[in-house]
């Protein structure tokens, strides 16, 4: 496999430095343009990462005239997402997508179509896929350590404020949308991951603290449950403006055991009188460097190279992005919610 793809990044800000590393050290990619709003910010860049036969950008149609170019990553604010992705899409480029995907049903849709059409491959970047608790949990659960799940939950819960390089944008309902859109899809993702099969109803409840200190235009708290097919339950709780440092809670109850993050009990291991922990990497930094961008970029360049989709394409993650659009429907008009939309 000795051949090299082109990459563009577009968008300049925390999250494309994780993208730029990845692609550097992957030996089948080579990164040939940076899209920025401000061609001067991709420029700067170009020149931080020293990346050689890279060019600046101000415009996404400009780079995509390069038919060098292969694979994109968009990694700007999410209301540019869809539109972006479309038009990649469309010009035949492979497409890595920062989440989430698309801020209302209608986008989601028209990208799907869009990739669909072009038959080209996708991943959205619930990266947390490839975070090493998330390979240990897909073990203890295909090992049948914890059997067939009946509860689960997993929750996002954070603070985001001024201090935030995307505060600005991602607090107003036109660029944020909503708090799981926004932030909390993660755990939604991850509940989807090990759980599997489908979810075919929402029921929601949301609200804002009182002060709403950090001026959110939406609701910053929701709990979401969720009915998946074979009458599997699961809980997702999320805020974004919590009082707290990051937490990411998992917890999934089966017939023959348990798991609580990073923590295992099951009936399994002859013997076990109390939680068994295992040392590993916890998602439990919103901090972008700490999450496995290389491990999630060299499955998806390794996808394109073997003409195989990836588990986390964009038709899978429109599932996650259903039910985070359903959430918000179900809370705001006090019923349930049927799935898909």
């Amino acid at each position: 496999m000795s051949e090299e793809l082109g990459v563009a990044i577009i968008g300049t800000g925390w999250v494309s430095n994780e993208h730029i590393k990845s692609y550097v050290q992957n030996p089948h990619t080579q990164i040939r343009g940076i899209v920025g709003r401000d061609r001067t910010k991709a420029a700067a860049k170009i020149q931080e990462f020293g990346l050689e036969n890279c060019r600046a950008y101000g415009d996404v149609r400009e780079m995509l005239k390069d038919e060098a170019i292969n694979i994109v990553s968009v990694c700007t604010p999410h209301n540019l997402h869809a539109e972006q992705g479309i038009v990649c899409a469309e010009a035949g480029r492979h497409i890595l997508m920062e989440k989430p995907m698309a801020l209302d049903l209608k986008g989601v849709r028209a990208l799907e179509a869009a990739v669909r059409n072009a038959r080209v491959k996708s991943l959205v970047s619930f990266v947390l896929r490839w975070n090493p608790l998330f390979d240990n949990i897909k073990v203890w659960l295909d090992q049948g350590l914890v059997g067939c799940l009946s509860y689960t939950e997993v929750d996002y819960m954070h603070g985001i404020g001024p201090w935030y390089s995307g505060y600005e944008w991602i607090r107003k309902k036109a660029s944020g949308s909503n708090n799981l859109l926004a932030a909390g899809c993660h755990a939604v993702d991850a509940l989807r991951w090990f759980v599997g099969g489908e979810v075919i109803e929402v029921f929601a409840y949301a609200n804002t603290g009182p002060h709403n200190r950090m001026q959110f235009e939406y609701e910053t708290n929701s709990i979401t449950s969720v009915k998946f097919a074979d009458g599997t339950i699961g809980k997702v709780g999320c805020t974004i403006e919590a009082a707290m440092p990051y937490m990411f809670n998992i917890l999934l109850i089966g017939e023959e055991g348990t798991i609580r993050n990073n923590q295992i009990f099951t009936r399994r291991w002859p013997g076990q009188r109390n939680w068994a922990t295992i040392p590993t990497v916890l998602p439990d930094t919103a901090e972008v460097n700490h999450h496995p961008f290389m491990a999630e970029i060299n499955h998806f360049v390794d996808c394109i190279l073997n003409d195989r989709e990836s588990h986390c394409n964009i038709a899978d993650a429109a599932k996650t992005h259903e039910i985070c659009l359903a959430m918000e429907l179900s809370a705001h008009e006090g019923r349930p919610v049927s799935l898909p939309l």
